[in-house]
């Protein structure tokens, strides 16, 4: 079985990716339009396979690198195909349209929500709060990325702490799935500095780190 399944073919995935090849982990890239996965898949190296989503064997370890909406949609077509498989949420469920609010409603999270539609799968919630082009490098100013972890699996909790720190990452379990909440919501704030022309050096090529 491959290691690790990355559905989706945008920068999140290349940033992902390159980290799961850095781990030594075995890599499978899936999207909708197999042309794309195959191209990224190219991109990362020889030994990572590609395809499309539907009837794929699926890794051990799922990377759902998609839009929230989009990640809804998969994992409701994948919900059988994902009971007992480790499946990392990284998304934001930021309206767009305003940028100035989520689109959930208070008191619940987009792993949350995702959670809910595959109940068998065991959900982490990870990498929302690392952007893409600094997850090439692993790290910013010469610090490694902080990526937060939150499951109510210990299980799949441990696997992606696994998994982060043979990328080079450094884990931090925030504890269950519900501390979603606050991670989505704090990287909402992080991503509206990241589009504020005050702010000239932020680039989407910061990174959030706990120093102690």
């Amino acid at each position: 079985m491959t290691d690790i399944t990355i559905i989706g073919s945008g920068n999140m995935a290349r940033g992902i990716g390159t980290r799961a090849v850095a781990a030594g982990r075995s890599l499978q890239v899936l999207d909708r339009e197999p042309a794309k996965a195959q191209a990224l898949a190219t991109e990362l190296g020889a030994g990572v396979t590609s395809g499309a989503i539907e009837g794929a064997n699926l890794g051990s370890i799922v990377v759902l690198a998609l839009p929230f909406d989009a990640a809804k949609e998969v994992v409701t077509s994948l919900a059988a195909a994902l009971d007992g498989t480790t499946v990392i949420d990284i998304t934001n469920p930021v309206d767009f349209a305003t940028f100035d609010s989520l689109v959930v409603a208070p008191g619940s999270s987009a792993a949350e929500e995702i959670a809910a539609l595959a109940p068998a799968a065991n959900v982490v919630k990870a990498f929302n709060t690392t952007f893409a082009g600094t997850l090439i490098e692993g790290a910013v100013e010469g610090l490694p990325l902080d990526v937060f972890v939150a499951s109510d699996s210990d299980e799949a909790k441990a696997a992606v702490v696994g998994f982060v720190t043979d990328a080079g990452l450094r884990p931090i379990d925030v504890g269950p799935l519900r501390r979603a909440r606050e991670l989505e919501g704090f990287q909402f704030v992080l991503m509206t500095l990241q589009a504020n022309p005050a702010f000239d050096t932020f680039n989407w090529n910061t990174g959030l780190k706990i120093l102690a």
